[in-house]
């Protein structure tokens, strides 16, 4: 087993269509392809602006500009769920795996820590209300170094706060392009593929593969 265990959240922890789905009924079947055009707007935005150099919008501001956009982008899409929808994602469902998983990889001595995009203000607010907050030692957000993944000073950040090699650290998401600039880093990664998505980033592999994070504990 590795000693520290860094785990993405958004995807990987918790389940980013579960706002959208908290409103199937009202939103019918724009439903699907607001989550979807969310989501990836969403990350686009963290690219971009990465990009452009230190970004003083956090990460909560581009879900929102997301959010806005998706709804102009569908128009089928009720406008008036757009607050209802914001603070369903303020609570995101976990996966149903997740705290067993956590719980688990904590009794054998791991340290445990999230390492995500997300403002610290939302993903407190995500694992509080998940009930996670004794599983995590720490919780690292790409809003202190002003950049958003795959910029290497993120993964950094873990590595100067344990005091580890990069390889000494267990990093799992299910975001390919994640695993890909955690790789690069020199993170032993885990790729999270829960939607069977084909492979990419070839040049640069995960550790492993897994569907999803129950087999985890067992790995060594």
């Amino acid at each position: 087993m590795h000693t520290v265990y860094v785990f993405d959240a958004y995807g990987t922890l918790f389940d980013t269509s579960a706002a959208v789905h908290r409103h199937a009924g009202d939103l019918g079947e724009a439903g699907e392809r607001l989550a979807a055009l969310w989501r990836r707007k969403q990350l686009e935005y963290s690219w971009v602006r990465s990009l452009m150099g230190p970004c003083e919008r956090d990460f909560w501001q581009l879900t929102v500009d997301a959010l806005d956009h998706a709804l102009a982008a569908v128009p089928e899409a009720d406008r008036a769920l757009r607050e209802p929808l914001l603070e369903a994602y303020r609570d995101l469902d976990t996966y149903p795996e997740v705290p067993q998983v956590l719980g688990a990889l904590k009794d054998r001595g791991a340290k445990l820590a999230i390492l995500s995009n997300g403002s610290h203000e939302m993903l407190e607010r995500a694992i509080r209300s998940a009930g996670l907050a004794q599983l995590f030692d720490r919780v690292f957000s790409a809003e202190d170094i002003k950049r958003f993944k795959v910029w290497p000073d993120v993964y950094d950040m873990v590595g100067t706060a344990y005091r580890v090699y990069p390889h000494a650290v267990s990093f799992q998401s299910s975001n390919r392009w994640d695993i890909a600039g955690a790789a690069r880093f020199g993170f032993t990664t885990v790729w999270i593929n829960r939607t069977r998505q084909p492979d990419e980033y070839l040049d640069l592999p995960p550790t492993a593969v897994l569907p999803d994070l129950k087999a985890l504990p067992t790995m060594l």
